[in-house]
């Protein structure tokens, strides 16, 4: 669903964090990141995917990779999830869904004959210089790690 592609420039992204720290794609100038949009947390398999990159973290950060997960759920929720499932990694709170719409990730979604509107889950890999080098729409959430180091 997202416009956005390999070679293009990430959008500016200016948002907090779980924890109401401002995260910006600037702090990771230099370093590679996984960005990854999901749904919903707490959901099955927001739950999956996100568990599966925390077990391989490691290997992502072997491999210089900065994981940033974003969804529209407030900071309170997002530090559930984390405490839960033991994420080591931090959760942009998009309550204005200016991330995910700048991103072109957030739109009308249709689930067991209803529609909404909602995040389409999608993972982008951004350069050391901002560029992004892979955009990932068919997400494998038992095996999403897989799909970023292929």
């Amino acid at each position: 669903m997202t416009h956005l592609k390999t070679g293009d420039n990430a959008p500016v992204i200016n948002s907090v964090d779980q924890n109401g720290e401002v995260i910006t794609l600037e702090k990771f100038k230099g370093k590679k990141v996984v960005l990854y949009f999901y749904p919903k947390d707490m959901t099955p398999g927001c739950t999956v995917q996100s568990c599966n990159l925390r077990d391989n973290y490691k290997a992502l950060l072997d491999k210089g990779y900065v994981v940033l997960g974003c969804s529209v759920d407030s900071p309170a929720r997002h530090i559930k999830f984390i405490e839960k499932y033991d994420l080591p990694f931090s959760l942009i709170s998009d309550e204005d869904k200016k991330v995910v719409e700048d991103y072109g990730v957030w739109g009308l979604k249709k689930f067991m004959g209803k529609e909404y509107m909602g995040i389409s889950r999608t993972t982008l890999v951004i350069d050391e210089k901002g560029v992004i080098e892979d955009v990932i729409t068919k997400v494998d959430t038992k095996d999403h790690t897989s799909q970023i180091l292929k």
